[in-house]
């Protein structure tokens, strides 16, 4: 073995391009897959872990209290199929004022609990300590980081004329409340629902959590059952952003998993074919077929792992980075994200190693059958015959004679050709799949940038006190309409309103006047006009299995109101839906505007216009809004740092097949040269024998690109692009992914086809 280590360093030391080509391969492969891992495991395994930590409800269910007794609801927890329960607590709905505890003025679900301990859903104490006592709550604090003690003691009032104290915070991965007080806090709230959280034996899938549930409720009274929640749409809620950006994380890791495996192949191949003089004189000097297989695979495995170990760091810290941009305004409870879980650097280490190994060991094989005698006399040359016909062939043409020699030698080397023409196949994917969705997501961007400037108008000041406004709100939105400059001008008010049968509230944003800006952002249906009807994003609507046309019944300041979904936004708050002004007044007919948007004619001053509302009234703040998106350059960015180590990983691949055909084609080289042939010709026909490939490659990729944007864009949970979004192939960017794969092909060669130029006719015929 210890001649096999000296052969195998020697041969690194000799064939340095090579060795570098393999290890920037294995780098680049192993940093996109292991972020493609990293992002898949903080979608899950987090919530999982804290979930299970805190025996978080499989399902939270709601149930009137007029219809069904505690006796009864306790019951329920005997049924066969019930691994846990917790309950029956009472719940009630209570008022807050906006900005109370940084809140959205609205409603608050709470629930009357003895203490945070329990079978089922237990609850984690961030500060202060549990209402025990009447007038004391304890607030769930939804934001990531402790509270501070500095809120404690925020008073609420409650109905009756009871002041609520604020004596802790605390969170719950179930989100079962928005809040809790003591029981006998709750028996003075005169609550008309009672909550019951079960954890059941088989609860992996919806239909299981329906089935079990229906099985536990099934001795109850009909209609006693108003909601239930279950820890699968949390855990989806979890998700929804991460999940947005796996699918295209997953193409570019699978892509460039596959070009690893092709270059290396390539790459291993090449070096056994070009090296059979040097396997001659191995086995002549006495290694055993074995020996030179172990030779070869130890001398691939030397930049592999380099590149592994030095992959492995560099996706370990881009990971952090990006996870956090993934969950950024996600309400993740107690779990931890952007940590890379250990078995994802365990399996890109063990894994990507092994990969290379296995790519190697079918050319390996052939140096090990390879007679010693053979492999010396052969040298470096192709054996005689392969390809001449078609070189014939080709010869017979009006083909400038370098054009008919280039176009010819892909035939010689028939496996090595198609190798390298499946990378540049891939590479040509992985570009147009990245021009599609950056067309796609500029498209997007450019919703909010059309029609002119948008200026963003709120009231109540921006140095943390709440001011009143002088003007009245239909005053406000009058004055800022006669503004110079102002096309339309959109009122907005924002209230946490509860929605019947789920547990975690809801933000509702109404509006009124300017309704333009719903043309280009409603995908399905319409936008809300008459009372009554909500428009959301796909991510809202998919979490609580609603769809249009579908009813559910929003309560706010103690008045319920039926709403019917009417249309669905391209994108929206997995929380957050949007509804009509009317709507508001029905159940809030005091509520008032404080947010106004403002479309600009296309010739407007913004910035002129946003000095003049903020001087309208001391409590009004006025901004230009940035139409920028910060996920759609997320994206953006990725896919172009990914397509660029992707079509370097191809053009590498086409890079060392030029020099592998160059190399051991040297005597030809000499031969034509000495004839007459100039360096530029030589050029010509290095460059034109992968020419020829880069553009069957495009042929091939731009198909399979168009259809990953297509599998990409249609599987984007928090967002539903229009027609017009995804329909961005025309002839201009066709023709552009074409030249993709030519461009690929020619810039892979041009470095070893001027070496074969500069190469004099003496070099090569005294090297023979």
């Amino acid at each position: 073995m210890r001649a096999v280590w000296r052969a195998s360093r020697a041969a690194v030391k000799r064939r340095r391009v090579q060795t570098f080509v393999i290890g920037l391969v294995v780098l680049c492969s192993t940093t996109t897959i292991l972020l493609a891992l990293t992002l898949l495991t903080a979608a899950s395994s987090p919530f999982d872990k804290a979930y299970a930590e805190q025996r978080g409800a499989h399902t939270v269910a709601s149930f009137d209290t007029s219809k069904v007794t505690p006796e009864q609801l306790a019951g329920s927890a005997k049924q066969p199929g019930v691994e846990a329960a917790a309950g029956p607590f009472g719940q009630a709905v209570l008022d807050i004022p906006k900005n109370w505890l940084w809140m959205a003025g609205g409603t608050l679900s709470v629930v009357g609990r003895a203490d945070p301990a329990g079978p089922v859903d237990r609850i984690d104490l961030l500060e202060g300590h549990w209402a025990t006592k009447p007038g004391e709550i304890v607030v769930n604090w939804s934001v990531q980081g402790s509270p501070g003690t500095e809120l404690l003691g925020t008073k609420l009032k409650a109905p009756g004329g009871t002041t609520l104290t604020v004596v802790g915070f605390a969170t719950s991965m179930s989100k079962s409340a928005s809040a809790w007080v003591s029981p006998q806090q709750m028996t003075r709230l005169h609550p008309t629902s009672a909550q019951m959280l079960y954890r059941f034996t088989h609860s992996s899938t919806e239909a299981e959590l329906s089935t079990s549930l229906a099985r536990a409720t099934k001795m109850l009274p009909k209609e006693a059952l108003t909601g239930a929640q279950t820890h699968l749409t949390l855990k989806q809620a979890f998700s929804a952003l991460a999940d947005s950006y796996l699918p295209f994380m997953t193409l570019f890791g699978i892509l460039g998993l596959l070009v690893s495996i092709l270059i290396v192949a390539n790459v291993v191949s090449g070096a056994v074919v070009s090296g059979y003089r040097h396997i001659g004189v191995l086995k002549a000097l006495g290694f055993t077929p074995n020996q030179v297989v172990a030779v070869y695979l130890t001398m691939l495995s030397v930049p592999a792992l380099a590149g592994c170990l030095l992959g492995t760091l560099a996706g370990n810290a881009l990971a952090g980075p990006i996870v956090k941009v993934a969950f950024t305004g996600i309400d993740v409870g107690r779990a931890t994200v952007g940590e890379v879980s250990p078995w994802a650097t365990v399996a890109c280490l063990v894994g990507m190693p092994a990969l290379v190994l296995l790519a190697a060991l079918v050319p390996a094989l052939r140096a090990h059958r390879l007679p010693a005698a053979r492999a010396i006399s052969a040298g470096g040359a192709p054996r005689t015959g392969r390809g001449l016909r078609v070189q014939r062939m080709l010869g017979a043409t009006r083909l400038p004679r370098p054009v008919s020699l280039g176009l010819g030698q892909p035939f010689a080397r028939p496996a090595r050709t198609l190798l390298t023409l499946a990378a540049i196949v891939l590479g040509v994917t992985t570009v147009t799949l990245s021009t599609g969705l950056t067309s796609t997501l500029v498209a997007y961007g450019n919703v909010a940038k059309e029609d002119g400037a948008r200026i963003q108008v709120t009231t109540g000041g921006t140095d943390g006190t709440e001011k009143v406004p002088r003007l009245g709100d239909v005053q406000l939105e009058e004055r800022l309409r006669a503004l110079p400059g102002a096309k339309g001008v959109r009122a907005r008010a924002l209230s946490q309103a509860n929605m019947i049968g789920q547990t975690q509230p809801v933000f509702a944003d109404f509006y009124r006047g300017d309704n333009s800006l719903y043309e280009r952002t409603i995908v399905k249906g319409r936008a809300p006009k008459a009372a009554g009807e909500i428009v959301a994003g796909p991510a809202f609507l998919t979490q609580r299995g609603l769809k249009i046309g579908d009813r559910t019944i929003l309560e706010l300041n103690g008045k319920k109101i039926t709403a019917t979904v009417v249309g669905q936004v391209i994108e929206g708050n997995a929380r957050a839906l949007e509804a009509s002004w009317e709507t508001l007044t029905r159940i809030a007919p005091h509520a008032h505007a404080t947010e106004y948007t403002v479309r600009l004619a296309p010739d407007a001053d913004a910035r002129a216009y946003a000095d003049a509302a903020g001087k309208l009234d001391p409590a009004v703040h006025a901004s230009v809004l940035d139409p920028d998106n910060a996920g759609t350059t997320t994206v953006i960015t990725f896919s172009v740092v990914f397509t660029g180590l992707l079509t370097l990983v191809a053009s590498l691949g086409v890079f060392n097949t030029v020099l592998l055909n160059t190399r051991e084609r040297r005597r030809d080289l000499g031969m034509l040269k000495s004839i007459g042939m100039t360096p530029r010709q030589v050029i010509l026909m290095a460059v034109t024998s992968v020419a020829g490939l880069g553009a069957i490659g495009a042929l091939l990729g731009i198909p399979l690109g168009v259809a990953a944007h297509r599998l990409v864009v249609d599987h984007v949970g928090v967002v539903d692009f229009p027609e017009y979004m995804k329909d961005v192939w025309h002839a201009p960017q066709l023709t552009a992914m074409f030249l993709a794969g030519v461009t690929i092909a020619v810039l892979g060669a041009l470095i070893p086809a001027r070496t074969a130029a500069r190469t004099t006719i003496a070099t090569v015929l005294h090297t023979e």
